[in-house]
């Protein structure tokens, strides 16, 4: 095949193809099946000429299909003309049917128009019914709605704020969902969490209200706690002294026991007070009314903000014990402020209790420990602040009776307090020492009332009064007939009383401290020791060192300790009687009475020296020698007689005193003397002595002797009292003898005739004599005795110094 064939073929058959999509296009445009438009756009996409083809193979399809419809009509052209001339021959009954349909439309209309009303009278009632019954039907689910709403408004307008959260809960979950759909009710819904808010407000206000009005009565509250306390105390330690039969016989009072009935009479008196005042007690509940907390806490709770409310009453209540807590600046100058400092704190405290168990978790234990712990911490801190400024023990007495109530108070409630008696040991040291400057004071009155005389007695009642109030006891005074003198003046009794009172001053704030009775003793016993050593014993030495106690004064101070050392034991065996604790007991303390007493009289035996000693000084001061005299007068001189008639009355009335101080006096008094005497001599004033001044001296010197031998104080064996003159009489001796060769021939050995004699002391008195003996004799040179008397002197001068050099050297 050649490849024009080969082309014509191939133009051929693209015809057919062509020609064969042709009628396929028109096929399906004839179905209405397929959208045309994307059929005539395949059309007019596949060849540059497809349009002008296609409207060709159209009008083919078009002239052959009228055709088609040419034949069909010529073929249904009778029947229709069959059919039309039929119609033609009933238009004339059409016509009448239709008048005929016409009138009998007409009459019917005018038939029914009263049915036509009536129905629709009927229609429009049916209507009513129906929206009527749809009516009631919708009132009937709001009414109740509405009657729940009215109600929330009678409880907001009655303030039960609880029953209106209560209401609002049971409108949103229960009423509002069933009319949900009406514009009211979304008022209703809308306006709930503002009647909510109100609601907060409200009860908060309430709440703020009742937070001021406990702190107002805090103090109420505090204090009917604090009496119910005190009361319930006082009935019990009645009747623990009722059943202790042992309690009587325990408590002395100047030597008189209280009967045993005495505590039946306190029990029956007790029990007589609080039958009257059962009526009168009163509860937390009776002061405070609690509604605004439970309210409060309940509205929280429902609004499910509960620990909002927690937190800010828990807040406000710490700010209120710090307030509380916050003492007055003057507290500690009256009771009263410290009464009110613990009522406040215990109507606190109270309230918290209460609030602890009538509530659920508003308050914790937990919490209230820590408010305590931070309070205790707090009034320790104040109480030893403004305890240190009381001086009167009898504030400081009140001040621990308040602390023990408000501490038994609070412990009831169930705060541990044991730190507050732990504080009251320091108020007890305190205490002491109030009371040992009261008691000082005390001691001073009674010494400076003491007339410091032996107390005389004229009737056997004056006797009785003295023993009642001092345990002496002398068998020798009870058989003395009246009248007769007590050896101690009055402040011994008094001063024992008081040491007693002092005790049961003492025993006082002992009391209710949850000690036992070994503990009590101790503290006694520790106390009146404190009073012993420091308080008595520095009274007795301020008294004996006064510039106008006079030795008689002296004197009876020393017979005066001597009998309270001696009422030292019955100080102990009263104390004993008050604690019951034998003082066999391994750890009881002893008192120091004995220590005291003796380091006063120690001190008052060493003042009644010095002023011996300065009484001497006086009248030695009176002397009034003529050193140069040629003779001396043949007696004593009168200065000396008068200190010897002076020390004979003084020691007369030593004869009161122990042995041993009387002696020690006169001895010390003797050596005084012969010490002052001997300084007389050897007074660097002193430039000149003749020998009638020496001669004089020595009969001084001699009186003094016979006085010492006349033994002014029973007690000395042999010449003892004379040694202390033993100096001044070999001094004397050596010069009145002029025994100097034996002097300087015996110096130095025990056996010595002039053992007692210093070179020195010689050398001073022989100077003094030689320079008198060169004034007084100014022609002794021409005089051959004098001139050998004058060149034994120098030459005794001389030999004394290197006596003086040689003990230097050796030195």
């Amino acid at each position: 095949m050649s490849a024009a064939e080969k082309s014509g073929a191939r133009g051929t058959m693209l015809e057919e193809d062509t020609d064969q999509n042709y009628e396929n296009v028109l096929a399906e445009i004839q179905s209405f099946e397929l959208p045309i438009e994307a059929t005539l756009r395949s059309v007019y996409d596949d060849q540059p000429n497809a349009h002008k083809k296609f409207m060709e193979k159209l009008d083919a399809c078009i002239r052959n299909h009228d055709k088609e419809i040419e034949k069909m009509c010529n073929f249904h052209h009778q029947g229709f003309v069959d059919a039309i001339t039929e119609l033609l021959k009933v238009r004339t009954d059409a016509e009448k049917l239709k008048v005929q349909v016409t009138d009998t439309n007409r009459r019917f209309q005018d038939a029914g128009k009263e049915i036509i009303i009536q129905t629709e009278d009927i229609i429009r009632c049916r209507i009513q019914q129906r929206n009527i019954i749809t009516v009631v039907e919708k009132l009937q689910l709001c009414l109740p709605v509405l009657e729940m709403y009215s109600k929330l408004k009678e409880q907001m307008d009655a303030k039960r704020y609880y029953s209106a959260l209560k209401t609002m809960e049971l409108l949103e979950n229960v009423y509002f969902p069933r009319v949900s759909q009406y514009r009211f009710c979304q008022l209703m819904i809308e306006n709930l969490p503002k009647l909510r808010e109100d609601i907060k407000e409200i009860s908060m206000s309430d709440l703020k209200d009742f937070l001021e009005s406990i702190r107002k009565h805090s103090d109420k509250i505090g204090e009917t706690a604090m009496k119910q306390a005190q009361q319930q105390k006082i009935f019990s330690v009645a009747l623990q002294k009722q059943n202790n039969v042992k309690f009587g016989k325990n408590m002395y009072i100047n030597h008189d026991r209280i009967p045993e009935e005495k505590n039946e009479i306190v029990l029956k008196y007790v029990l007589e007070e609080e039958d009257e005042n059962e009526e009168e007690v009163l509860t937390v509940q009776d002061l405070v009314d609690f509604s605004p907390v439970y309210r409060c806490l309940h509205i929280y709770s429902v609004l499910g903000d509960e620990e909002t409310f927690e937190n800010y009453y828990r807040k406000q209540r710490k700010k209120q014990a710090r307030l509380v807590l916050q003492p007055q600046s003057n507290m500690h100058e009256t009771v009263d402020g410290y009464r009110r400092y613990f009522t406040q704190i215990v109507g606190f405290f109270v309230v918290e209790d209460h609030i602890l168990h009538v509530t659920q978790g508003l308050v914790t234990r937990a919490y209230t420990d820590e408010l305590w712990n931070m309070a205790l911490s707090k009034i320790i801190a104040v109480l030893r602040a403004h305890s240190s400024y009381c001086t009167d023990p009898d504030l400081v007495l009140e001040l621990k009776n308040l602390i023990v109530i408000f501490a038994d108070t609070l412990q009831g409630y169930g705060f541990p307090v044991n730190r507050l008696f732990d504080l009251l040991f320091e108020i007890r040291d305190q205490y002491n020492e109030t009371l040992l400057k009261k008691w000082a004071g005390v001691f001073r009155d009674i010494f400076e009332e003491d007339n410091y005389s032996p107390i005389p007695i004229v009737s056997e009642e004056e006797y009785k009064i003295v023993i009642s109030k001092f345990p002496f006891q002398d068998p020798d005074l009870e058989k003395q007939s009246f009248p007769k003198k007590f050896p101690m003046s009055q402040s011994v009794p008094h001063i024992y009383i008081q040491v007693k009172e002092f005790i049961y001053a003492s025993l006082k704030f002992s009391e209710s401290l949850h000690r036992s009775s070994t503990e009590i003793d101790d503290m006694l016993r520790k106390s009146t020791n404190l009073l012993l050593t420091r308080t008595l014993s520095s009274c007795l030495l301020n008294l004996i060192r006064k510039p106008h106690m006079g030795l008689a004064e002296l004197v009876q101070i020393i017979i005066n300790t001597t009998h309270l050392e001696q009422a030292c034991k019955y100080l102990e065996d009263f104390i004993t009687n008050i604690t019951n604790i034998s003082q066999e007991t391994v750890h009881t303390t002893r008192l120091y009475g004995l220590s005291t007493f003796k380091d006063a009289r120690h001190a008052a035996e060493g003042e009644i020296y010095t002023k011996l000693n300065q009484k001497i000084d006086e009248f030695v001061q009176l002397a009034d020698y003529d050193w140069t005299m040629s003779e001396p007068d043949g007696r004593a001189s009168g200065y000396l007689m008068d200190l010897i008639n002076f020390l004979r009355s003084i020691f007369q009335v030593f004869t009161h005193l122990p042995g041993k101080v009387a002696q020690t006096a006169c001895m010390s008094a003797c050596q005084h003397l012969s010490t002052s005497l001997m300084q007389m001599l050897l007074d660097s004033e002193l430039k000149q002595i003749s020998m009638g001044a020496v001669q004089q001296f020595n009969l001084d010197v001699i009186q003094c002797e016979l006085f010492a031998s006349s033994e002014p104080v029973p007690g000395f064996q042999g010449d003892t009292l004379q040694l202390a003159f033993i100096d001044l009489r070999q001094l004397l001796d050596l010069f009145m003898v002029w025994d100097w060769s034996t002097y300087l021939a015996d110096y130095g050995q025990p056996a010595s005739k002039y053992l007692r004699v210093n070179p020195n002391t010689a050398l001073i008195l022989l100077e003094k004599m030689k320079d008198t003996s060169k004034k007084n004799n100014i022609f002794a040179q021409f005089r051959k005795n004098d001139r050998d008397k004058q060149k034994l002197i120098e030459t005794v001068v001389k030999q004394l110094r290197s006596l003086v050099n040689g003990m230097s050297q050796h030195t």
